[in-house]
């Protein structure tokens, strides 16, 4: 039996990390009149929204403000998360990893793709500023840029994912410190949307060492006889030897088969011969006969046809062992 081992992968949370960290290390000179650098310096970035962010630039609550606020700054802010419908993957399919343990393992489902919206403004005092900061983000997204984030360091190669990050739109404008005759604040917002993941739980769970498959006849043409429940709704009586069919003609039928047996007092019809894939709340109807009613269910023998046995040997081995694979297969 699996057990969880970890329930709350955070994987927003490592998505706007990584985002944030794209931006981390950018920074700012001021030159000389000859063109010379006279002064650089880091353009700090923090996780915050525009108008609170702004509003504590702004803000002086203690009445003590000495100076004025320190430009240029950088903040960003999670606007939206939407699934991505696009990138689904199998819902059932899963990612496997090795643990300390050699008769254990690590498995998870594959993620759901969801896209991350995101803003980052940028806070400056002039024109030049600003134009610098934004020529040092811009040309590295074409309109995308794609990053690698370990999801899921228990996963291995499984837990790590790229995330591209696109950029959506550019624009900026300007606001002031206190009355629009005071000092202004140019703000530049650039929007972007990263096609990211979350993940479920990571479970731990012993190594599969043998797998027993059964095999059955399952609705093919000429192999096996079909029960099919009928409801009380239609009219008529199917005749045995006649052919019945899903659809508005025998010639465009979805599902065809030939009846075998046909009772009105248990609304039982056996078919056989069958083309196709029969649907339960659909009319079927008879060719000959012209009798129409409403599958309600579908009662199917379990006729088996083989057993495939497939083991290690020995059945002791682990993943760090030498085995080999051993393959039964009986037929009835």
């Amino acid at each position: 039996m699996a057990t969880i081992i970890n329930n709350y992968p955070r994987s927003i949370r490592k998505t706007i990390v990584g985002f944030g960290d794209l931006f981390n290390n950018i920074t700012v000179s001021r030159t000389n009149p000859d063109g010379s650098i006279n002064q650089t310096f880091s353009v700090p970035v923090i996780f915050a929204p525009k108008e609170k962010y702004l509003t504590k630039l702004l803000g002086d609550p203690n009445l003590d403000k000495k100076i004025q606020i320190a430009l240029p700054r950088m903040s960003f802010d999670l606007t939206g998360i939407q699934y991505d419908s696009t990138r689904k993957q199998i819902t059932n399919l899963k990612n496997y990893s090795t643990t300390n343990n050699p008769n254990q393992i690590y498995s998870q489902y594959v993620p759901v793709p969801y896209n991350f919206d995101f803003e980052l403004y940028i806070y400056v005092r002039n024109i030049e500023d600003g134009t610098e900061i934004v020529e040092k983000i811009l040309p590295f997204f074409t309109p995308d840029y794609t990053i690698k984030i370990n999801y899921n360091p228990n996963m291995g190669e499984a837990g790590i994912k790229e995330l591209p990050i696109l950029l959506k739109d550019v624009n900026f404008n300007i606001d002031f410190e206190g009355e629009t005759d005071s000092t202004r604040v140019i703000i530049w917002t650039l929007s972007f949307v990263a096609k990211g993941f979350i993940f479920g739980p990571i479970s731990q769970s012993s190594v599969i060492k043998e797998v027993i498959i059964d095999l059955l006849n399952y609705n093919e043409a000429g192999v096996s006889d079909v029960t099919l429940n009928l409801a009380n709704t239609g009219f008529g009586s199917y005749t045995i030897g006649e052919t019945v069919f899903q659809g508005y003609s025998l010639e465009t039928s979805n599902a065809s088969a030939v009846v075998k047996y046909y009772s009105n007092t248990t609304n039982q019809l056996i078919i056989t011969d069958i083309t196709g894939k029969f649907l339960s709340n659909t009319y079927i109807n008879g060719s000959q006969s012209h009798a129409n009613y409403i599958i309600s269910d579908t009662a199917m023998p379990d006729n088996k046809f083989a057993t495939i046995d497939v083991k290690v040997n020995p059945l002791t081995a682990n993943i760090n062992s030498n085995y080999t694979i051993e393959t039964t297969i009986t037929e009835y």
